[in-house]
């Protein structure tokens, strides 16, 4: 075997174990034009369905308000007197947008170890867990949407509390995160037969 060839083939498998594409899909507005651009998010998906009963066009709206189905996203960086970095608004991350300790929950709970939230198969899993945990403790139905989005948004205290009451913002974009999954439902159902 050349010289080249080899350095060739060890090119192209460092390649492939890099950062992977964390670029936003086309067409977003369409759940069929995003599960054709990105099998492994309908499979993983379905997965989660199987096992944690969310169903896809809720984990799919989800995704899309927390990070535009982009797998390395994070929160904007904060700046004192508008130019001192002070770091980023949270810990914050990947697919879900989950924070560093709710993450570390899941691992522990989930005995997932090596999950990673830049991850589709991780990130969802750990929506559908979180989701499931969110029906057992508030009794949100896993295909409501929009309050299932204000607990997760809030965390199942802070929306038990009403946190959510005092923020419009928060609550006008829940009920986007809401039409956005039966948008996304009504057009699954037209793709996926």
């Amino acid at each position: 075997m050349s010289r080249a060839f080899r350095a060739s083939i060890l090119l192209l498998f460092l390649a492939s174990c890099g950062g992977g594409n964390f670029s936003a899909p086309r067409n977003m507005d369409d759940a069929c034009s995003v599960v054709k651009q990105r099998p492994q998010y309908l499979r993983a998906m379905r997965a989660v369905q199987a096992k944690w009963g969310v169903p896809i066009s809720v984990q799919m709206a989800i995704l899309y308000q927390e990070s535009k189905f982009i797998g390395n996203a994070r929160t904007p960086h904060q700046y004192a007197l508008g130019v001192i970095p002070m770091g980023r608004q949270s810990s914050a991350y990947g697919y879900a947008q989950a924070l560093d300790s709710t993450w570390d929950d899941y691992k522990r709970e989930q005995r997932r170890g090596g999950a990673r939230r830049d991850n589709i198969r991780d990130a969802t899993d750990f929506m559908g867990w979180y989701i499931n945990g969110t029906t057992a403790e508030l009794g949100i139905s896993k295909s409501d949407a929009e309050n299932q989005y204000l607990a997760y948004h809030e965390g199942r205290r802070g929306f038990s509390n009403g946190s959510h009451e005092a923020k419009g913002w928060l609550v006008s974009v829940a009920a986007k995160v809401g039409a956005r999954a039966n948008m996304y439902h009504d057009q699954l159902q037209v793709c996926l037969r």
